[in-house]
């Protein structure tokens, strides 16, 4: 669903979103989903938004990564994921986190 909420001027129903931006929303989802937070599926959820709250550093950063990595190849199947980077900076207390994936048809 588009959240702009935009009217099909056929049908007059509310646009959705397809494609591309359907993927990212998708994956953007479930990396913030935390798990129980889906009523009858515990299972789908990552340990992503924990993760951000613990010390930055290597070891911490490379959690984030396998937990991006598995999240997205067990829940979202229209994206294959090409390569993670999360990269710690200690200075802000954040990490710089690129995911580059591409959709499967």
């Amino acid at each position: 669903m588009n959240l702009n909420f935009g009217i099909n001027p056929v049908t007059g129903d509310v646009t959705t979103v397809t494609d591309v931006i359907a993927v990212k929303r998708s994956v953007r989802n479930l990396l913030l989903t935390n798990h129980y937070d889906r009523p009858f599926h515990p299972e789908i959820g990552s340990n992503v938004p924990a993760l951000l709250f613990e010390n930055v550093g290597p070891i911490t950063g490379n959690q984030l990564q396998r937990a991006i990595e598995e999240m997205i190849g067990n829940f979202e199947p229209r994206a294959r994921i090409t390569a993670v980077e999360c990269v710690p900076i200690a200075e802000s207390n954040s990490y710089n986190i690129t995911i580059h994936f591409y959709v499967e048809n």
